[in-house]
């Protein structure tokens, strides 16, 4: 009984979340065809599966087609994601592209190819929307991707720049969501165990131990562990940016920023120390006051 209601309250929460973004962003809209994305990865069994359960209660209609792109790696287990797919009841297509070999071509030994290997995938599911005629395009990157994300970019890319939850295609002829975008990946790992979804693992990525995204992972789950929240807080500064207290000239005009002896509440308070929460005390430790 206890593990039923566990596996229930995690049902309602993935679809929670996961119905807030939707409606949040906009994502779907009446008479959309949404292709979801499969990789045979958990995350997107999770997006598909609670995809199917917000359908069917959803108060609009529209309608879901899968798509999956056999890259022909070797051992690829061909049967699988057609086998699922069919139990479903979810109309589906598989893609064959041999993008491996062309990956294994032009990347070196020991060189990371998944940048390759998403600019070929991305061209090809495109052009697989066109001619199912989805207006929108459904990835399964959750939370913890769009937190990776922004960190690798800050770090290496010396940008702020994350994976937005919804956003018009390179190509300009497409729309792409993230429904997941508010779910963590810790609950689509409990998910895929609770439900079994036969897993297929990546060859390609998955055999590259010291990419800088599985780095930045474990140092955000290290981070979540022994400062409960900051992981939370982080996420909610993606969605409470603040132009005029950062430095992009793009964003604000500082250069004709001038004095209109006018009182604003969100001016600067250059004078005044920042005044954040205290971080939560864990069992056992006692909190050191500075000042």
């Amino acid at each position: 009984m206890k593990i039923e209601r566990e596996a229930h309250k995690l049902e309602k929460r993935l679809c929670r979340e996961t119905g807030r973004a939707i409606v949040h962003y906009n994502m779907i809209e009446e008479g959309d065809k949404v292709m979801v994305c499969m990789s045979g990865g958990k995350d997107s069994y999770a997006l598909l599966d609670i995809l199917i359960k917000l359908k069917a209660r959803a108060p609009i209609r529209f309608d879901l087609v899968a798509v999956n792109l056999d890259q022909k790696q070797p051992g690829f287990p061909e049967h699988v994601l057609p086998d699922y797919l069919k139990s479903t009841g979810v109309p589906f297509h598989i893609e064959n592209e041999d993008t491996y070999s062309i990956v294994k071509r032009l990347i070196p030994e020991g060189k990371t190819t998944c940048s390759l290997c998403s600019r070929l995938r991305r061209g090809i599911l495109y052009r697989v929307a066109d001619e199912l005629g989805a207006t929108k395009i459904a990835l399964g990157h959750h939370r913890d991707d769009i937190l990776q994300t922004l960190l690798l970019n800050m770090f290496f890319g010396g940008k702020l720049k994350s994976m937005p939850p919804k956003l018009v295609s390179d190509d300009g002829k497409h729309v792409v969501i993230r429904p997941l975008a508010f779910v963590t990946e810790k609950d689509t790992a409990r998910w895929a165990a609770q439900r079994n979804f036969p897993i297929i693992p990546c060859n390609l990525c998955g055999s590259q131990e010291n990419l800088q995204r599985k780095q930045v992972g474990e140092m955000l789950r290290d981070w979540e562990k022994r400062f409960p929240g900051r992981i939370e807080n982080m996420f909610n500064a993606l969605q409470n940016v603040v132009p005029s207290h950062l430095l992009d000239a793009n964003l604000y005009d500082f250069r004709n920023a001038v004095a209109t002896g006018v009182s604003d509440e969100n001016g600067d308070k250059a004078f005044d120390a920042e005044d954040f929460p205290p971080p939560p005390a864990l069992p056992g430790m006692q909190v050191l006051r500075l000042g």
